[in-house]
């Protein structure tokens, strides 16, 4: 495969300010791109260089671009990358030129800090993260960690598919890891582009799914993509979850901190409310937590084995993900949908 000198980049200069996490700011400054011609690198020992074919824009990008999770500028986000590797160094002896591979949020890790000794690379002290850390996928080249690099089978559609390797094996990844009953409710707390994808992945898993969300006009959608039941803002969700004998697992998909104290009495007796979204402060009751024996759990995302397990199973039980393409000439407008709430469900950059 041959090389160019240069590649293009949407790159930000500088992190935007957003009164989200600055409620001080007098006026906003909105995250701005620029297309830039990046000269190209070669891979060294440990990397892996892939041309990109789709990259998602996930909604933790609005976090990195604001400079509220550590990122360093100017900047390439994205961390939901699907391509083809380009090239490799000459120490490589895994993955070869050609393979369909990804990059998630989870870029790499250290091998020998004590949790990745245990096998929990998820919680490496120090963790690589891909369009943080690292420069990521809202470009035509990026170089990603060997052991980080997911296989991607070659008869699924990137761009589809681009989505999973973040937010779909986020909501995969928590679920099948929290020990719900078979047959147990899961209540879905935001329709978005976390939302949609656990609806599905939790019906699929044999659960029985509520959705909730304000809007209304979302209903009809939330019941095609597996919901049997839909509350919006005219009902009161945590009193409707009682009614069908509490939750065993409320997933909270929607960066509103409020919605833990609110739908906590919808929990039941040894329930578990698990967030996957950066909510900000929230406050779990402490008494029903004790004498209920709830709890109250975080989930970050997924190793490579994890993405590869959430690809494997959206295409064998169905799991789509409703996306909207955009060219890398408009990622700011991708970006804005996505910063504004308004994508329907995920935006993801084509670049073939």
């Amino acid at each position: 495969m041959s090389l160019p000198p240069t590649f293009k980049a949407a790159v930000v200069e500088t992190a935007g300010k957003s009164k989200l996490y600055d409620p001080s700011l007098q006026q906003e400054v909105p995250v701005k791109f620029e297309l830039k011609d990046i000269p190209l690198k070669k891979p060294t020992y440990g990397y892996v260089l892939v041309k990109v074919i789709a990259s998602g824009v996930c909604g933790s990008d609005v976090h990195v671009l604001n400079g509220a999770v550590g990122s360093q500028f100017p900047h390439v986000a994205g961390h939901e990358i699907i391509g083809e590797i380009a090239a490799i160094p000459e120490t490589e002896d895994h993955w070869q030129i050609g393979d369909r591979v990804g990059g998630g949020w989870h870029g790499g890790h250290c091998h020998f800090c004590k949790y990745c000794k245990r096998g929990e690379f998820l919680l490496c002290e120090k963790e690589a993260v891909n369009g943080v850390s690292m420069w990521g996928g809202l470009a035509e080249y990026v170089l990603l960690r060997r052991e980080a690099v997911v296989s991607v089978p070659k008869d699924v559609d990137p761009a589809s598919y681009a989505p999973i390797l973040c937010a779909g094996v986020t909501v995969f990844n928590s679920l099948r890891n929290m020990h719900i009953r078979h047959g147990g409710l899961v209540a879905v707390a935001g329709v978005g582009g976390l939302g949609h994808l656990a609806v599905q992945y939790a019906r699929k898993m044999g659960y029985k799914v509520v959705a909730i969300a304000r809007d209304p006009a979302k209903r009809d959608e939330a019941l095609k993509f597996g919901a049997s039941a839909y509350f919006d803002r005219t009902h009161n969700a945590a009193e409707e979850l009682k009614k069908l004998g509490g939750a065993d697992c409320i997933v909270l998909t929607a960066n509103n901190g409020n919605l833990v104290s609110q739908l906590q009495p919808g929990l039941a007796r040894g329930g578990t409310f698990l967030t996957v979204a950066i909510a900000g402060n929230a406050t779990f009751d402490t008494v029903p937590a004790v004498v209920q024996k709830q709890a109250f759990r975080g989930w970050p995302c997924g190793s490579a084995i994890d993405s590869e397990d959430a690809i494997d199973f959206a295409k064998n039980f169905g799991v789509e993900c409703a996306i909207q393409k955009y060219s890398l000439d408009q990622i700011q407008e991708a970006y804005d949908s996505v910063d504004q709430g308004k994508a329907r469900y995920r935006n993801v950059i084509v670049f073939q």
